[in-house]
C-alpha cells in the first residue's frame, strides 16, 4: 500500500476503533433508505445526545459519513467509496503457490 493511501485511510480506521462509532456506522450504512436520522440513532445507545453527536462528528471528520441538516434533525449517510476502499484493504486474496516452492506446513 502506498504511503499516500495509508495516510488517507488511517483516520477512518482510527475512527472505527471505538465500539460506539463502529455500531453507528453499521446502523448508518445498513439504513434501508440509504440515510438515517440522528433521532433514530440516539435511542439505540445508553449515551447522551452530545456524546452521540461527538461520535458522529468523528465519523464525519474521518470521511466515513456525510450529514445533511433538515430542520432540527440531521440525517447521515455512509460514503460508499471509502467503505469500498476499507473493505478492499481488508480482503485477503490468497496468492497461488508456485509449483516449485516447497510446502511450508
Amino acid at each position: 500500500m502506498p504511503a499516500e493511501a495509508a495516510a488517507v485511510l488511517a483516520p477512518a480506521f482510527k475512527a472505527l476503533g471505538d465500539p460506539v462509532r463502529l455500531q453507528l456506522l453499521s446502523m448508518i450504512a445498513s439504513a434501508e433508505s440509504g440515510e438515517i436520522c440522528v433521532c433514530d440513532l440516539t435511542p439505540a445507545f445508553d449515551l447522551t445526545g452530545p456524546t452521540i453527536s461527538h461520535h458522529l462528528r468523528t465519523l464525519r471528520e474521518a470521511g466515513l459519513v456525510d450529514a445533511e441538516r433538515r430542520g432540527t434533525w440531521v440525517y447521515y449517510r455512509a460514503r460508499p467509496a471509502i467503505l469500498r476502499q476499507l473493505a478492499a484493504l481488508l480482503t485477503v486474496t490468497p496468492a497461488a503457490a508456485p509449483a516449485d516452492r516447497p510446502d511450508c506446513s
